[in-house]
């Protein structure tokens, strides 16, 4: 897979295929948030950034891409304020 062409949802950083995109509230899809985070033309989770990091550090140790979850929590704290759902 070329993943140069793939789009990363703004909320939880994941990569994704046009398959995963979310929809807007008229069921458009958007490819600036995953399917997983954002359906509908809102949010699936009612979340601070703290939680969703606590959330995702699972999926990067699973992954392979951080070897703790100290370690992947660490790395999303400093990933995720560069997501559009998180900019100051």
């Amino acid at each position: 897979m070329d993943t140069t062409q793939l789009k990363i949802c703004q909320s939880c950083g994941m990569p994704m295929q046009e398959d995963q995109y979310g929809t807007g509230q008229d069921g458009a899809k958007t490819d600036m948030y995953c399917c997983y985070c954002y359906k509908g033309g809102a949010f699936t989770q009612d979340c601070t950034m703290e939680e969703m990091v606590n959330f995702c550090a699972p999926f990067e140790v699973e992954g392979g891409r951080s070897k703790t979850l100290e370690e992947a929590k660490a790395g999303l704290m400093q990933y995720f304020p560069t997501l559009a759902r998180w900019k100051a």
